[in-house]
C-alpha cells in the first residue's frame, strides 16, 4: 500500500478479490471504499470485475463448457489489460 491513510488504484486492483469476498481487514476496506467514492475509473473496474464473477458463476451453474477458442481469446485479452489509472 502507498501509505497508512491512502490507497491508490493499483492497490484497488490487488485487494479487490479480498474486498468482494469480505476477507479484507476493515481498515483497508474503509480506505478502499473511500478511494472508489472519488475514482470513476475504479468504480468502472469494480463493476466489470463483479460482472465477470457473476457471469462465470452463471456459466458454472449451467455447466456449459466454454469453447477453447473463446477461453484462449478471453485469457489473452485479460492479460493485455493495463491496471486502472491512478
Amino acid at each position: 500500500m502507498s501509505g497508512d491513510s491512502e490507497i491508490g488504484c493499483k492497490e484497488i486492483a490487488q485487494l479487490l478479490g479480498d474486498y468482494l469476498d469480505g476477507t479484507l481487514p476493515s481498515q483497508q476496506a474503509e480506505l478502499l471504499e473511500w478511494h472508489i467514492e472519488a475514482c470513476p475509473p475504479c468504480v468502472a473496474f469494480i463493476n466489470t470485475y463483479r460482472g465477470t464473477i457473476n457471469a462465470a458463476r452463471k456459466l458454472c451453474e449451467q455447466e456449459v463448457p466454454i469453447p477453447p477458442e473463446l477461453k484462449n481469446r478471453l485469457i489473452g485479452f485479460l492479460k493485455q489489460q493495463p491496471p486502472p489509472p491512478r
